[in-house]
């Protein structure tokens, strides 16, 4: 029987070079291959890490899985590990998400499966005919990111809203009988300038960190928290977009230099909502930039930024080049990670 891991350490290669020519003692088979990835990485604790650190980690303890000695660093290629062909990816969840590219038929795909307590239970390994099937769509999902730019004082960048925003404001009014994801009523949205009075005291406020997974959670803590200051009482987030629909208002808690704007890009002129047949577009939305800091448990709000789409990207430039990010999204199967 081939010992694979024995023959890699021998060899001198690493995980990033391809197996050129092809040698049959140094190319793992994808069956042999899941086995030594199960043999290895089951039982092992992910808990607590941040995403990043995560996928890192993972990558590590597959060098040693294998009998590659590792990088200082891996490097963003296609795929991640040339020298066995495949990519890894890390995930409780069931739905894939290739970004930039096809799946790629002669490439493998491993999938690691850690617990609800971080723990990896289980690795699966399979080729991209195999994953290229799961797929019933074949859509491409946009996700558009910008720079997160540093300012040292929370800042109201856009001074006023724009003119299809301006119609619709009003003066001071009482929102406790309005719920926050109603639609926009004319007369009753507030200016950006009073929303920005209204959000400037947060600074210095903090919202649970919970862990590093959850990032979805610690958004909706910081929802409420804007919700309340603005003086609703009744206080819905259904993530949708914008995230505060009846103020048209929209809420980036910001831990990292990568703003995260989904699939909307602020610069776009797209129709975001239609209310009592008046059209809002992309560059009427306002957006709360929250730059925050992680400390202990909780994430501390050191800034808080506003600006509208309109003038985005003058203060938080939108990626160059390509703009925009490409993502695959494939629902593994139920039953995806049951033993063969």
């Amino acid at each position: 029987m081939t010992d694979y891991k024995e023959n890699i350490q021998n060899s001198g290669l690493s995980i990033g070079e391809p197996i050129r020519p092809y040698n049959e003692n140094l190319f793992v088979p994808t069956k042999e291959l899941e086995k030594l990835l199960n043999l290895s990485l089951i039982g092992f604790s992910l808990a607590g890490l941040p995403l990043r650190t995560r996928s890192k980690v993972v990558k590590t303890e597959i060098c040693k899985a294998l009998g590659y000695p590792i990088p200082t660093s891996f490097k963003k290629t296609k795929p991640r590990f040339p020298g066995q062909n495949f990519d890894v990816y890390t995930q409780q969840r069931r739905n894939v998400q290739v970004w930039n590219e096809e799946v790629d038929s002669e490439r493998r795909y491993v999938f690691v499966l850690p617990d609800e307590n971080g723990v990896i239970t289980r690795v699966k390994v399979i080729t991209g005919d195999q994953l290229a099937a799961f797929d019933k769509t074949g859509t491409l999902t946009s996700k558009y990111q910008a720079t997160m730019s540093s300012y040292p004082d929370g800042t109201l960048f856009s001074k006023t809203d724009s003119q299809n925003i301006l119609d619709w404001c009003g003066n001071s009014f009482d929102l406790s009988s309005t719920s926050s994801n109603d639609d926009p009523q004319k007369g009753r949205m507030m200016k950006i300038e009073d929303i920005f009075t209204q959000l400037k005291p947060l600074e210095g406020s903090t919202i649970p960190y919970l862990d590093a997974l959850q990032e979805r959670n610690r958004g909706e803590g910081l929802h409420r928290l804007i919700c309340k200051a603005l003086g609703y009482s009744s206080i819905k987030d259904d993530g949708s977009y914008p995230d505060v629909l009846n103020q048209l208002l929209e809420i980036k808690l910001q831990t990292s230099p990568t703003i995260d704007l989904g699939l909307h890009s602020p610069s776009d002129s797209q129709i975001v909502h239609i209310a009592n047949n008046h059209t809002f577009r992309s560059e009427d939305v306002r957006y709360v930039i929250v730059d925050g800091t992680v400390e202990d448990s909780v994430i501390r709000i050191n800034r808080l930024h506003m600006v509208n789409g309109r003038d985005f990207a003058n203060h938080f430039p939108l990626f160059g080049g390509k703009v925009k990010n490409e993502k695959l999204q494939i629902p593994l199967p139920k039953n995806f990670f049951d033993e063969d």
